[in-house]
């Protein structure tokens, strides 16, 4: 995968993506990162991005030119027909199912906005996907792009140890995930559930079916209204 950023701060990515799971992602050659600061494509020779909305208002607006330009430099550049995702609070709110989607894709493009927002034009005639990563506003769309980096490259086949792992995750079944434990078995008298201990794997696999709902049940049992339960399931929760 090529994970492209257009942004006016490239220097807040080295860290991101020189560390943990997304630098062994590339070092594993899976996925490779290039950060583009959109103010080079300016055509204005103060190279300004910005200018004053047409109405009045408060703010500075990004202008189309130099993100169109930025744009168009890319695909060529990889001849291909990415996936562009503009961050914006107004956009579709994140979730698990939309990184599972977008890990599928072989060129990924985000745009990352600053000042009150974008000339409409952008998102009209350039961008495929408007994300929201919550209902707040950030200064500017730089960690919501490494936030969905991250929720991405973590489920491209190869990148985790574990190949299960990402299937297991909360949000990836529908359902929060069971509570965990590791050793010691007894920790100042807090012990590990005896199920676990047992060898049992089936009796064990069903404990954590029913941790996951009860959990999902406790803390947002709204997601329980978008899952359908089986019969077992139902049972498992009205006890």
């Amino acid at each position: 995968m090529k994970i492209d950023v257009l942004t006016l701060f490239p220097e807040m990515f080295s860290g991101v993506f020189g560390s943990s799971i997304l630098k062994k992602a590339a070092e594993k050659e899976l996925v490779s990162y290039h950060v583009e600061n959109f103010r080079d494509f300016s055509d204005n020779k103060h190279k300004a991005v910005d200018d004053y909305p047409y109405g009045g208002g408060a703010g500075m607006v990004l202008k189309p030119q130099p993100i169109f330009d930025a744009v168009a430099h890319l695909q060529e550049k990889n001849d291909s027909n990415p996936r562009i995702i503009l961050l914006c609070p107004q956009g579709e709110p994140y979730n698990q199912q939309k990184a599972e989607e977008l890990s599928q894709e072989d060129h990924l493009i985000f745009i990352c906005g600053h000042y009150e927002g974008y000339d409409e034009r952008i998102r009209e005639h350039i961008v495929t996907d408007e994300i929201s990563i919550g209902d707040y506003v950030l200064t500017g769309g730089e960690l919501g792009a490494m936030v969905i980096i991250d929720s991405i490259v973590r489920l491209i086949p190869g990148v985790l140890g574990n190949e299960a792992s990402p299937i297991l995750d909360s949000f990836s079944s529908g359902l929060l995930e069971h509570p965990h434990y590791t050793r010691p078995a007894d920790f100042r008298g807090m012990k590990v559930p005896d199920v676990l201990l047992s060898g049992n794997h089936s009796k064990i696999d069903e404990w954590r079916q029913q941790e996951s709902l009860k959990r999902t049940k406790n803390r947002r049992p709204d997601l329980l209204d978008k899952h359908p339960l089986s019969e077992k399931q139902k049972k498992w929760l009205n006890e």
